[in-house]
């Protein structure tokens, strides 16, 4: 017996050194010996971290190599969405599309910090309200719909519509902005319940991420001594800021590449036999029909789109599919990723600039049109360029609204330049958004040898050039392009939008398919869900041989 107790005293006592030396090898430098995170002081790191947390409202997806493109019958021969292999690293996308609710959880925020009675802060709400007018319609009686869907809690839970690309963007800024402050708060880098510091007037201005990390005493205008939460501790006086290196801060919301929507449309992932898929998927579920054939649900549509000319939604009553406009997120099952509302409902907007043809030449990791690099902007006195009240700027649109292109709290931005991009291989400028496009590279009179003679090249993408000007009284005046040389509608300003949606046949519900709008403009049947890329390891649980 006392064998027995000393031999389980003994293993008892290795394991305990085992856990203790494990402990303290990851605090401890591989590269110097020294000690990490030392109450004396050092090199201080996130040693215990272990990997992202989902964010609110995200589904995780794993990554990895699918085939983008039309892989069924191309009916329309518009040869813009061909076949092309591709890979995605892991990212996280929203369950569902972006409601009414939450975005007028976004204007109750702008109004409240920057109220649009204040001149200074005029156009930032109303450059954010939808566009309600987008229901209207010459022949049709819709008026309801313009006075009480984005509003009335009947809608609450439907997918907002009326935002053009721009305002989903700036949502999507808006809302990394407050998942960090909580994140910030609950970890303790931020004073309780400072989140409610600029919606309750304390303070003039909101939180910025960039700007925290950047020049965190400048966060909240620098009005609030916010920083000095409990990591702090109590009688501290001196700031306790969080960092990249500390790993509260959550990578941006933003909407997802062209690539990453359709990746997870497809939802192939059960598809999968090792590495291999097992046939092709028309729509984002099994099967080559739109109607269930499981057995408890059989003959019930599996999303909402337009069946038949005057055919919203079916015969009232069993073969309804439950919608004559848009529905209630989460209205139909989910596709094997656990996303809602791939397929119907509303067409989303994603990141990409439209071209017709995908250069997977260039690229195929990741693939993307749209990279405009910027960087902080450095004032005189070698600090960041904190915007200011007095120094917001606006974009006037081609349809003349005016939008907020940086909030009070924010750090300005500029492009980079030629001292940024000197040497590199990878790029040369800061607005790649044409790169290898054929414009003007692959124009009919593009000259290699004399670029000084390229700028009257009649270039291939030549769309519409509509431009909003201002007189000596400030009135705006809009003028239409009225040329008839034009030849496209194609440019840097429009946006590839994916998905079928309320008005769209089930031809456009395959998640291969792709159309483009210019980013200004919004309609009835376009939305719009955030997406989030993951850091650190592909997966989220360790692969066994088999799987």
């Amino acid at each position: 017996m006392k064998k027995y107790l000393l031999n389980v005293y003994v293993l008892c006592l290795v394991g305990f050194v085992s856990f203790t030396s494990c402990k303290n090898s990851k605090n401890t430098s591989r590269a110097t010996g020294w000690q990490i995170n030392s109450k004396e002081g050092g090199f201080q790191y996130n040693t215990d971290f272990k990997e992202q947390e989902t964010a609110p409202g995200l589904v995780f997806l794993e990554g990895g190599t699918f085939t983008r493109g039309k892989v069924q019958d191309d009916v329309m021969h518009d040869w813009n969405n061909t076949p092309t292999k591709q890979h995605v690293q892991s990212f996280y996308m929203d369950e569902t599309e972006v409601t009414n609710k939450m975005y007028m959880e976004y204007l109750d925020y702008l109004k409240s910090v920057y109220p649009p009675d204040n001149p200074a802060y005029a156009n930032i709400y109303k450059g954010a309200l939808p566009d309600t007018l987008v229901w209207r319609n010459r022949l049709g009686y819709n008026e309801v719909m313009t006075n009480n869907y984005l509003r009335h809690p009947a809608y609450a839970e439907y997918p907002v519509v009326g935002v053009n690309w721009v305002q989903a963007v700036q949502f999507s800024e808006w809302r990394t902005d407050r998942v960090n402050e909580l994140m910030l708060e609950r970890e303790g880098y931020l004073a309780k319940n400072s989140k409610y510091a600029a919606i309750d007037g304390q303070v003039d201005g909101g939180f910025s991420s960039e700007t925290y990390l950047n020049s965190p005493s400048s966060s909240y205008g620098g009005q609030i001594d916010s920083h000095l939460g409990k990591k702090a501790g109590k009688d501290s006086t001196t700031s306790t800021y969080a960092e990249r290196s500390t790993g509260v801060i959550m990578p941006q919301y933003r909407l997802p590449t062209e690539t990453e929507w359709e990746y997870a449309a497809q939802a192939i992932i059960e598809t999968r036999e090792y590495n291999n898929y097992r046939g092709r998927k028309k729509y984002p579920w099994q099967g080559e029909y739109t109607r269930s054939g499981k057995r408890r649900n059989r003959g019930d549509q599996l999303a909402n789109f337009k069946q038949g000319k005057g055919d919203y939604g079916g015969i009232a009553g069993w073969s309804d599919d439950g919608a004559d406009i848009t529905a209630e997120v989460k209205s139909y099952p989910p596709n094997d990723w656990g996303l809602y509302d791939m397929a119907g409902n509303v067409a989303e907007w994603v990141a990409d600039v439209y071209r017709p043809i995908v250069d997977d030449e260039a690229n195929d990791f990741n693939y993307y049109r749209g990279n405009v690099y910027m960087k902080t902007s450095i004032g005189e006195d070698g600090k960041v360029k904190i915007v200011g009240k007095d120094f917001i700027r606006y974009d006037t649109l081609p349809n003349g609204r005016i939008v907020a292109r940086d909030l009070p709290g924010e750090i300005a931005m500029v492009p980079v330049d030629k001292n940024d991009t000197y040497l590199r291989t990878n790029f040369s400028k800061s607005d790649n958004r044409n790169y290898r496009d054929g414009d003007p590279g692959s124009t009919r009179y593009y000259d290699l040898f004399n670029p000084e003679d390229n700028e009257n090249a009649e270039k291939m993408y030549n769309s519409p050039e509509h431009k909003t000007e201002r007189d000596s009284l400030g009135n705006l005046i809009k003028k239409f392009d009225e040329s008839n040389t034009r030849t496209t509608l194609i440019s840097d300003e429009v946006r590839v939008y994916k998905g079928g949606s309320w008005r769209d046949r089930a031809y456009w519900i395959d998640p291969a398919q792709r159309r483009y709008l210019p980013q200004y403009m919004a309609t009835d049947y376009i939305g719009f869900r955030c997406a989030m890329s993951r850091v650190g390891s592909k997966a989220k649980e360790k692969k066994t041989p088999r799987h």
